[in-house]
């Protein structure tokens, strides 16, 4: 277990979580793309936590998580006694626990594409996933390059080309780093893992993601990672 570094500016309201603050429950860095999105806003965001990994596919992972959240699935954030228990949501609550923060574009239009956006991964892309699943340590060009993940492909590539050139000012998907970049980082680990060509533009803003403190971070740990999934 981890913990951030504390900053004075959060301690009011890190105070309601109760005395031991937020606690975020993932698996490994490696492969969990759903722990890596709060990780990575919290993080981005200076949002202090403490971390409690439990590796996947081990005779106790079940039961473990099934301490935290009858869901069975992580990541979970700890708020005192109550867990939140699905990546979207724990987004959306800590964007609105930390207004002040700006986790998701001012611009209202700008916000509720964002927010389309990430329900968008949050529901779909199921081939992508499935097909190219998140393995930071890999290195397998063209690996899964099935026709519904090829379609997933084309449907990223369109939502950054319209991010970036309507909101993003070619920076992130909005400008700022927000929720959405979080969101769409595991996008940017497959496509690294499973040697997928963009243009130009995008392969410069995913390579502004890769280069990011947070997901920099999060990269290194789990490249320390020595756990191995079977394919």
């Amino acid at each position: 277990m981890q913990t951030t570094e504390l900053d004075p500016s959060l301690s009011a309201a890190l105070q309601k979580a109760g005395a031991d603050g937020l606690l975020l429950v993932i698996a490994n860095k490696n492969y969990s793309s759903w722990s890596m999105r709060p990780w990575v806003a919290m993080t981005a965001f200076g949002i202090p936590f403490k971390e409690l990994k439990i590796l996947l596919r081990q005779a106790d992972t079940a039961n473990r998580i099934g301490r935290y959240s009858a869901s069975g699935r992580v990541p979970i954030l700890m708020v005192g006694e109550t867990a939140i228990w699905d990546s979207l949501a724990i987004c959306e609550y800590l964007a609105e626990q930390f207004p002040d923060l700006g986790m998701w574009p001012q611009d209202l239009l700008a916000r509720a594409t964002a927010r389309s956006i990430c329900a968008e991964m949050h529901s779909g892309f199921a081939a992508l996933r499935s097909d190219m699943p998140m393995d930071i340590r890999a290195h397998k060009p063209g690996y899964g390059r099935t026709a519904g993940a090829q379609a997933d492909i084309a449907r990223v590539v369109e939502i950054w080309e319209t991010c970036l050139s309507e909101f993003g000012h070619h920076q992130f998907l909005f400008g700022a780093f927000s929720i959405a970049d979080a969101y769409f980082a595991p996008v940017v680990m497959r496509f690294r893992s499973y040697g997928v060509s963009l243009a130009p533009a995008l392969q410069a803003y995913a390579d502004r993601v890769q280069a990011h403190p947070a997901v920099a971070r999060w990269m290194q740990e789990a490249l320390a990672e020595t756990e191995v999934l079977p394919d």
